[in-house]
């Protein structure tokens, strides 16, 4: 059941050298203001990236197949959503201010500033796939099988932030 985003507020806390994150929704049925409740279910966080330029005070909060804006008290900075095509398994931020994602069926690679999506690479067969790093131009990520076998990949990143294989 997705939970509409306007019932969704996102606080998010510094505490000692722990980032943590809540993410909160109104209990009125009816869109009337209440009391805020925990949402029931599982809300799958990705990640909290601290976006360049903005001193540590604006970071995108990717959780689900979505991404918002916020600032370090909770409140929303931008209209804009980053939306991904798919569930990502694993999602990262790179080094050219770009944010990727891995499906089950593709990687995309999307603007870390504006959500715009950049770039897509799609998978011969669906499989999931999970970050590991980023070293100079290179984005390393590993298969994750059934019965613990996997396979390491990596991603080199060209001048225009574009895949090479």
């Amino acid at each position: 059941m997705r939970i509409p985003r306007q019932r969704i507020k996102i606080a998010l806390r510094l505490w000692m050298p722990v980032l943590m994150l809540r993410i909160v929704a109104a209990l009125g049925e009816d869109g009337a203001a209440g009391a805020p409740g925990r949402i029931q279910g599982v809300i799958r966080p990705h990640a909290i990236i601290i976006l360049p330029n903005t001193s540590g005070m604006e970071v995108l909060v990717c959780y689900e197949d979505e991404g918002v804006y916020i600032d370090t008290y909770g409140r929303i900075t931008k209209e804009t959503v980053l939306q991904w095509g798919e569930m990502p398994a694993s999602v990262a931020y790179l080094q050219s201010n770009q944010v990727m994602g891995w499906g089950d069926k593709a990687i995309e690679l999307r603007s870390a500033e504006t959500g715009n999506l950049e770039g897509v690479f799609m998978h011969k067969k669906a499989q999931k796939l999970k970050f590991l790093c980023e070293r100079n131009d290179k984005v390393f990520f590993a298969s994750v099988q059934s019965g613990g076998s996997s396979q390491i990949y990596f991603m080199t990143l060209g001048q225009n932030s574009l895949f090479n294989w």
